[in-house]
C-alpha cells in the first residue's frame, strides 16, 4: 500500500498509511466562524499532540448537498478558504475541506492539503478529473451506493493525470429508505486497491433526510464506528466535533461534543497502536 504524504514547509508533515500513527481528519461540519475553527483546531492540536496522533483540520466551505433550500450551507469559497488558510497559518496544520464543483478544484488548492469529494459526486468525472490536477492529495469518499472494489474506478480517474496522492474514505452504504450500514470489510477491501482507508465515524450513522428537511444521525453510534474501524484496520478516522452539536448549524444530530473527543481517541489510539 502507498504512503501517502500530507502536509509541507509551511505546516506539520506526516505520511498517511506507513502505521506509524494514527491520523485524525475533524473538525465542524460547516464553517460557522472563524473563532469556532480557531477554538476547535486549537483544542484537537493539543489534544492530538498529547495522545501522539497526527492531525488534519477540516472544515466544509460550503455545504451544497443539503437537504432543504432553507439549510445553511457555509460562508462560501472565498470566505471560507481565506479562513481555512488562516487556520492553516496559524497552527501549522494542515486543511482539508470539500468541492462540489470543478471550477473551485483550482482556487481551493491553493490552501487546501486534502481536497475532498464527497460521497454523492464520487462518480462525478470532471469534478474527479479537476481535483486530480491540483497539486493536492484527493480524498475520495466512497458513495454510498458503491461496493468497496468499485472505487476502483475512481482512483483510475484520478491516476489518469498523474497523481497518486490518493486517500479513500468508508462512509456506509445505503439499506433501505433513509439508513445506512457500515460493512467493515471494506476497509482492507479498499486498502487492498494500494491506498490508505479513512472511516468517516460520524457521516456513517446519518439516516439521510430522515427528519424530514435534514437528516439525522448518532454521536454514540459514530463511537462504536470509530472503534470498530480501527480495529478493522483504518489508517485513519474523519470525524465531525463541536462544542456544542445541539446549536450547530450543520449535521447537529450526528456530530461528537469537542468534550468527548479525548475518551474516544483514547480508545482508538490504544486499539491502533495494538494492531501496529
Amino acid at each position: 500500500m502507498k504512503t501517502i504524504q500530507i502536509g509541507n514547509g509551511s505546516t506539520t508533515h506526516f505520511n498517511i498509511g506507513d502505521r506509524n500513527k494514527l491520523v485524525l481528519m475533524a473538525g465542524p461540519c460547516v464553517i460557522e466562524s472563524k473563532e469556532m475553527c480557531f477554538q476547535i483546531a486549537e483544542t484537537l492540536i493539543k489534544l492530538c499532540e498529547k495522545l501522539d496522533i497526527h492531525y488534519v483540520f477540516k472544515a466544509s466551505f460550503d455545504k451544497a448537498n443539503r437537504s432543504s433550500m432553507e439549510s445553511f450551507r457555509g460562508p462560501g469559497i472565498i470566505e471560507g478558504i481565506d479562513i481555512l488558510d488562516q487556520v492553516k497559518k496559524q497552527f501549522k496544520v494542515p486543511v482539508l475541506s470539500d468541492i462540489h464543483l470543478p471550477e473551485q478544484a483550482a482556487p481551493a488548492s491553493e490552501v487546501l492539503d486534502i481536497i475532498q469529494i464527497p460521497a454523492f459526486l464520487a462518480r462525478q468525472t470532471d469534478l474527479v478529473a479537476a481535483a486530480a490536477q491540483t497539486s493536492s492529495c484527493v480524498q475520495i469518499k466512497k458513495a454510498q451506493f458503491m461496493a468497496p472494489w468499485d472505487i476502483k474506478n475512481v482512483i483510475n480517474k484520478i491516476t489518469h493525470f498523474g497523481n497518486e496522492n490518493i486517500l479513500l474514505v468508508e462512509r456506509g452504504v445505503s439499506f433501505g429508505y433513509n439508513r445506512l450500514v457500515c460493512d467493515m470489510t471494506s476497509i482492507p477491501e479498499m486498502q487492498s486497491l494500494g491506498y490508505p482507508a479513512i472511516m468517516d465515524a460520524t457521516h456513517a450513522t446519518q439516516t439521510p433526510s430522515g427528519l424530514g428537511g435534514q437528516s439525522g444521525g448518532s454521536p454514540d453510534f459514530g463511537k462504536v464506528l470509530a472503534r470498530s474501524a480501527t480495529a478493522a484496520g483504518a489508517d485513519g478516522l474523519f470525524i465531525e466535533t463541536h462544542p456544542n452539536p445541539s446549536e450547530a448549524l450543520s449535521d447537529a444530530t450526528s456530530m461528537i461534543p469537542l468534550n468527548e473527543m479525548e475518551a474516544l481517541l483514547t480508545q482508538c489510539r490504544d486499539i491502533f497502536n495494538c494492531l501496529k
